[in-house]
């Protein structure tokens, strides 16, 4: 579990809530309002079934528990596993990879090493692999510009019926003691909607993207690792290689923890 996000998510409601009961005078009630929700989260959900197609939208709930649920690859743990490959395979060949195959628990380096042991030209391995890429990218930014559309229409839907109960509290002037409470209706939807982007949309939408980017660092990590064991070059100069991908502090830690 991210626990980064789960914090996040509990401080953010906290420091709402916080602030609403050591407000003077103010009560939880006076923020609840139905009718407000109704319109943020329903026009928010239309306006995404209109911009994207269904199945998108069925898998909209799956692609927000990554926010919470993703495991983040260990890029020094990566390194140490396909140098111990690159070893194996200078020591006793390409086709001794294939029994430490259950060792692998990462699909992306069972498939460059399989490729491998199979004899597969390198520019075949890396073409297909770098299309695996490519593909899972395409898919990340697809349920990231979800949640982003959303983070978009939420404020839009909150404007929308803050304006609604702007016509109906003008529409009953008659009576002045209802303007302060109609008003505070009205703007309660603006409320909603600003939460909702803020605390919700945006925020997981840059996380899915976070999350996207250290996947495909760890992926060209793969690919350039794969590629140095098919063609034969010794293990420390992979391990130089691919190390060029963690920051120095943390390479230097790496090493003086070993």
């Amino acid at each position: 579990m991210d626990i980064a996000s789960v914090v996040g998510v509990m401080l953010a409601v906290s420091v709402l809530v916080i602030a609403i009961a050591i407000a003077p005078g103010a009560s939880f009630s006076a923020f609840i309002d139905y009718p407000s929700v109704m319109v943020v989260v329903g026009g928010s959900i239309a306006a995404v079934l209109i911009s994207f197609p269904l199945k998108s939208f069925l898998n909209t709930a799956r692609v927000a528990m990554n926010v919470f649920f993703n495991k983040q690859e260990d890029f020094n743990t990566l390194i140490e596993q396909i140098v111990s490959l690159a070893e194996t395979a200078r020591r006793d060949g390409l086709l001794a990879l294939e029994n430490r195959l259950d060792e692998i628990s990462n699909p992306f380096v069972v498939l460059g090493i399989q490729m491998a042991v199979d004899g597969t030209r390198p520019e075949v391995i890396e073409d297909i692999m770098r299309t695996e890429m490519d593909a899972v990218a395409t898919r990340h930014r697809s349920g990231k510009n979800l949640v982003e559309q959303m983070g978009r229409f939420a404020p839009a839907f909150g404007m929308i019926g803050t304006l609604m109960g702007l016509i109906i509290m003008l529409g009953n002037m008659q009576d002045p003691e209802a303007i302060g409470p109609g008003m505070a209706v009205a703007l309660i939807t603006t409320l909603y909607g600003a939460i909702m982007a803020n605390v919700v949309f945006l925020p997981f939408a840059e996380k899915l993207g976070f999350i996207n980017k250290h996947e495909l660092l760890a992926m060209e990590i793969i690919v350039r690792g794969i590629m140095g064991i098919q063609s034969g070059d010794n293990p420390r100069v992979i391990e130089q290689k691919l190390s060029t991908f963690v920051p120095p502090k943390v390479r230097a830690t790496s090493r003086e923890a070993a």
